[in-house]
């Protein structure tokens, strides 16, 4: 065999495995997890959508008019309403896309058995993580677009850096959406799944989302700044409030690292559960 053909061989090798880990077909299944949402579980999809619009009217317009102004991290000073407001948004963000990628991940991993009959045929592990990390993105950009719209009616919204509001929360959902995936893949249970909601809750109370961060003592700020929500209500409450600064990108540096991470998790996981 000539050099040629050697690298001829070599490089058909390595367009197999590529092919065996992505085959450009995502869409299909982000289509067939929409289809199947749209015709079950709609009902759920309408809750997860009103749920922080009640938050923000009972806290931010009603006892919001009890605490009137309150200072940013930076020292900025806002309507209260205003100040949740963004935590609020970021926090559906989060909360769409971990529901798609945990508890619909489960179900379809462990009893539909639906990623078996995927990686079957010419799909890829790559092309079911992305396929399932884009429709719960999709169902995260439904809930920030309409939160969005009850922001604007209601004044909350106190710059044009607002719209940048939208790509910022499309990022948080997907670095909450591709280490869900990952992370649920090592679930077996519905017993280990509630760990999850005892995750989530903390960190949505404690991200500066109803009160400055400042209030803690330094060791559990440093501990909160460690947490991703926090970097998504801060970057969100910064360009909804016109308080931009380079700083910010700080905190799309940190969500573009989590999904990559993410990302490959859950195609490391998938290939090893059903390939392997």
């Amino acid at each position: 065999m000539t050099a040629t053909d050697e690298r001829l061989a070599e490089t058909g090798t390595r367009s197999r495995a590529v092919r065996a880990l992505y085959a450009g077909n995502a869409r299909s299944v982000m289509q067939r997890g929409w289809s199947a949402t749209r015709s079950t579980n709609w009902l759920v999809i309408v809750s997860g959508f009103f749920e922080p619009i009640f938050y923000l009217l009972s806290l931010g317009i009603g006892f919001g008019s009890l605490v009137g102004s309150i200072h940013t991290s930076s020292g900025q000073t806002v309507p209260y309403a205003a100040f949740i407001a963004p935590a609020l948004l970021a926090t559906a963000a989060m909360n769409g896309a971990v529901y798609d990628s945990t508890w619909n991940v489960f179900f379809k991993m462990h009893f539909a058995k639906l990623y078996e009959g995927m990686l079957a045929t010419s799909l890829g592990p790559l092309d079911v993580a992305l396929g399932e990390i884009l429709l719960a993105l999709l169902r995260g950009a439904l809930y920030a677009v309409g939160f969005m719209l009850v922001m604007q009616a209601l004044g909350l919204n106190l710059s044009w850096w607002a719209l940048l509001a939208l790509p910022a929360v499309l990022l948080i959902a997907f670095g909450f959406a591709s280490f869900g995936m990952g992370i649920t893949s090592y679930m077996k249970t519905f017993q280990q799944m509630d760990w999850i909601n005892f995750i989530l809750l903390p960190m949505f109370l404690l991200s500066a989302t109803f009160y400055p961060i400042t209030v803690y003592p330094e060791p559990i700020q440093a501990i909160i700044r460690a947490l991703p929500l926090w970097h998504g209500v801060e970057l969100v409450r910064g360009l909804t409030t016109g308080d931009v600064n380079l700083g910010m990108l700080w905190h799309v540096l940190y969500f573009a690292v989590m999904i990559v991470l993410g990302l490959v998790l859950t195609t490391r996981r998938l290939r090893a559960l059903f390939l392997d």
